[in-house]
């Protein structure tokens, strides 16, 4: 499969240019990257799987694009990862971790086609417990997925994608570097991704994760430099309905929200001709399925309040857990639709909302399933809240608590629950408030609630 068709098929064309990929201030023209891929593929040819350090560079797209170009599937390391870490997706992978690679050198890769079913990446996340697990992602899985978002997105070699997001998951690699090179837009890799990056790029189209959009709606210049674009897309975590708005008044356009896993790549998201609401990541793109289910194993009503697991169906899925068979067979149903564990609520007209994980963001309390997302977001509306975390705690009579961490000042704890019982239902209201100084994120933004202190 030529799963990025846009970068053989342009870079020996009159329209490739010297700065159509640009990586922390260093840009090169897609015959340039091809090349040095290719050198790189012509090193790496017939192994197993290679390892790439995976750093914000023009060198780490040459080795990704040259394990592709070989057919040897890819394993990005995080390059602030601790030697705990690297040692283990070194050692569960058995990938070989590829030296440095010198962009200069340049090579014609002439190697065989490889299958569509092929693996094309192993990334590796974490869950709740025991070590991360290596995703296998199929080169059919990847191209599925970003066909699917050219669609809802109206994205076409005609736009210049900027981000500065890490070049190891699915956002910043796949839709990041892998979907420009797929659709043959310009890419403009920002380095860090900065609100005075973002706004000196001049792209129209941007990616980014609530953190960063945070920012960009905090420095009120750099919004409005952004007010050019054509779509703001947000994801990997729930965008904050203040900041949704925020960059609504500020660059006049609502930004797009879109969901998925590293597991199922993007499911769901609001298109670029469709309506955009807080708090809502669309519809299924092109050729996903998505049901929600109760804990009881029915299907829940599409009625914008009941509240199931997401499961879906789609060719964007992986192969499974890399070397774990038990695991992967695990997160699919009996009747083979893939179990997200996130917990969601789909409007009458389909329109999807998440609110949270199954396993820390359902919250049981007095008969009352409550999603945090949702209690998230409205103490988030509270001017004197900066960032919201809400958790279930054990509680004696109701079974569980809800217990909110806020960073927030000029405010009381009184204050926050009449707050929230005056925006939401009572039934939904905190019953415990803690004052933080910041919330514990991972680095693409995530909040991680179990490095919360003790409810």
């Amino acid at each position: 499969m030529h799963l990025l068709p846009a970068l053989t098929a342009t870079a020996s064309a009159s329209a490739d240019t010297g700065d159509a990929v640009t990586v922390a201030g260093r840009s090169c023209s897609r015959e340039d990257l091809l090349g040095a891929a290719g050198a790189v593929a012509a090193r790496i040819g017939g192994a197993p799987a290679v390892a790439v350090h995976a750093t914000a560079s023009l060198e780490t797209l040459a080795a990704v694009v040259g394990g592709l170009l070989a057919g040897v599937p890819v394993v990005p390391v995080p390059p602030d990862a601790g030697p705990a870490e690297r040692d283990h997706i070194l050692r569960d992978s058995g990938a070989q971790l590829l030296p440095p690679v010198d962009f200069g050198e340049r090579a014609d890769w002439q190697g065989a086609e490889t299958a569509d079913d092929a693996a094309a990446l192993v990334l590796y996340t974490s869950g709740t417990t025991g070590a991360p697990k290596g995703v296998v992602l199929s080169r059919r899985a990847i191209a599925a997925d970003l066909d699917g978002l050219a669609a809802a997105w109206d994205w076409t070699a005609d736009d210049v994608l900027v981000h500065g997001l890490p070049l190891f998951h699915v956002h910043g690699l796949v839709l990041g570097a892998l979907g420009a090179l797929r659709v043959g837009s310009r890419l403009i890799h920002t380095g860090r991704p900065t609100p005075e990056a973002y706004a000196a790029a001049g792209g129209s189209l941007y990616f980014g994760v609530p953190t960063v959009w945070g920012r960009v709606a905090q420095d009120p210049s750099a919004a409005r430099a952004l007010g050019n674009a054509r779509l703001l897309v947000s994801g990997s975590a729930p965008l904050p309905a203040p900041v949704f708005r925020d960059l609504e008044a500020l660059t006049g356009q609502r930004p797009v929200e879109r969901y998925g896993m590293t597991e199922s790549l993007i499911t769901v998201s609001t298109r670029a001709d469709g309506e955009r609401r807080p708090g809502s990541v669309g519809l299924p793109i092109d050729g996903v399925a998505t049901r929600l289910v109760g804990e009881d194993g029915e299907l829940v009503a599409r009625d914008g309040a009941s509240v199931g697991e997401l499961q879906v169906k789609a060719a964007t899925l992986f192969d499974g857990y890399l070397g774990r068979p038990e695991a992967t067979a695990a997160s699919y149903a009996a009747d083979g639709w893939f179990r997200t564990g996130d917990m969601a609520v789909i409007e009458p007209d389909d329109m999807h909302r998440i609110v949270g994980r199954a396993s820390t963001d359902l919250i049981k309390s007095g008969g009352y399933r409550i999603g945090a997302g949702e209690v998230e977001n409205a103490l988030l509306d509270h001017p004197a809240v900066r960032e919201a975390a809400v958790v279930g705690a054990p509680h004696p009579d109701l079974g569980q608590q809800i217990v909110a961490y806020v960073v927030a000042d000029g405010v009381s704890e009184a204050q926050l629950i009449d707050f929230v019982a005056g925006h939401l239902s009572v039934h939904k209201r905190p019953r415990q408030v803690r004052f933080i100084d910041e919330l514990p994120r991972n680095a693409m933004g995530k909040p991680q609630k179990k490095l919360l202190p003790p409810a």
